[in-house]
């Protein structure tokens, strides 16, 4: 595991000197609605040439503030954090105030819960104000992930202001950001803990609406688990009691689990990462005994799907993201409708397909119209019982719809 590291990227300039942002006439509008992304070509010119991750105000073409925030050389060229003059992102008490919020908005959402739910997303950056970040909670260890230079060059005030919203709640912070920021930045550093108030842990046991997953933040995708479904898998307990349910692309099995514990007879999960299955594998054993069978596959979802003759009551696809880009945004549709058709077809007459898409480029109407396609080449009478998101720890600010990436369908196959 890496070793404590207590050195951080120091921002090497005046902080009462920041270079100002001008934007061309009449692209100030998003930035006074409240958008915080200022794309590349909104930019009329810059006061002076600054580098990735610095920190720049940004200013109408009269030289009106509009925000300040994190400079990019890039299509999103600055992510702002803040829209008023008084507060300075590179002071102390702005981040400190910033997480005491978001603590707040998931305890007025009941999370954690004493003995129900351990595990949850702190900081889901548009959404908590703090573009290019992410912070899960995990017990008693932060997980920081950094989607931005600049973020990433502030990391010494979030870790003190982790330590000092949360107190003896925390035990470490993890910084995992080498595999989400930009490639020639991320080869300078290294994923480790950085406080640790006693020996550092690579995984912990957490709770999740009563159900044990074991996360390992070192080697696990993202952070370590995906929490976004923490609903959604709440839902799927209330459709498995005495059925058989297929689990596809199950990473370390969340909805598999809740299925078990909830009556499920027969769940079968489905996943091309050995990993990922072992992980799996060890999840449903944390939760027995329960009365079900549970089965996994270590095989590519579609040709497990194409090769398999067996049907099921209940049916979850939960796919990783298929476009990225707008550019790749077509073939991620013929993506999504191979796959639904393939997986309604699983689907026993009278059951249930939990469907979903993490794609950001493919809204929640282009979802919703490319899985009516599959239906319709399927040839299954499909109804809609739930329109599904993520969890309300994963917010989505008014002022930032791109924040409601994820999206879901819960279908009634005749």
């Amino acid at each position: 595991m890496p070793t404590l590291r207590s050195h951080f990227h120091k921002v090497k300039r005046d902080q009462n000197k920041v270079t100002t942002v001008y934007l061309k006439k009449g692209k100030e509008e998003p930035v006074r609605r409240k958008h915080p992304w200022v794309f590349s070509g909104a930019i009329h010119h810059l006061e002076k040439e600054v580098k990735d991750g610095e920190m720049v105000q940004v200013a109408d073409i009269k030289g009106n503030f509009l925000g300040s925030g994190h400079f990019h050389h890039g299509s999103i060229a600055v992510r702002l954090l803040s829209f008023e003059e008084s507060l300075n992102p590179l002071e102390a008490p702005f981040w400190r105030v910033r997480l005491q919020n978001a603590k707040q908005v998931r305890s007025a959402c009941g999370i954690p819960k004493q003995g129900e739910t351990s595990a949850y997303r702190l900081i889901h950056g548009e959404g908590d104000g703090l573009s290019g970040l992410v912070i899960d909670i995990y017990g008693t260890t932060a997980v920081v992930q950094c989607h931005s230079i600049g973020m990433h060059l502030q990391m010494g005030l979030i870790r003190d202001a982790l330590v000092e919203v949360f107190g003896k709640e925390l035990i470490q912070i993890y910084d995992k950001s080498a595999e989400s920021l930009p490639g020639n930045y991320a080869k300078t550093i290294q994923n480790g803990v950085i406080w640790s108030a006693g020996d550092p842990v690579e995984s912990a046991v957490v709770l999740e609406n009563g159900v044990r997953f074991k996360v390992d933040w070192v080697t696990g995708q993202k952070t370590g688990f995906f929490l976004d479904q923490r609903d959604n898998r709440q839902l799927l307990a209330s459709f498995v009691a005495g059925k058989t349910v297929l689990n596809t692309f199950c990473y370390s099995g969340g909805f598999s689990c809740y299925a078990l514990m909830a009556g499920a007879k027969l769940v079968h999960s489905v996943d091309v990462s050995a990993k990922a299955m072992e992980l799996t594998a060890e999840n449903v054993q944390l939760n027995a005994p329960f009365n079900g069978v549970h089965e996994g596959f270590t095989a590519d979802v579609p040709l497990f799907l194409k090769s398999s003759d067996q049907k099921y009551e209940v049916v979850v696809v939960d796919p990783p993201a298929f476009a990225k880009s707008m550019d790749k945004r077509h073939n991620a549709v013929q993506g999504y409708k191979r796959l639904n058709i393939a997986a309604l077809q699983k689907v026993e007459p009278g059951g249930i397909l939990f469907t979903f898409s993490c794609s950001q480029v493919i809204d929640r109407e282009l979802f919703y119209h490319t899985i009516a396609a599959a239906a319709i080449e399927a040839g299954r009478n499909v109804r809609v019982l739930h329109h599904l998101t993520q969890g309300p720890d994963h917010p989505v600010s008014m002022f930032h719809p791109e924040g409601a990436y994820l999206k879901g369908l819960v279908l009634h196959v005749g």
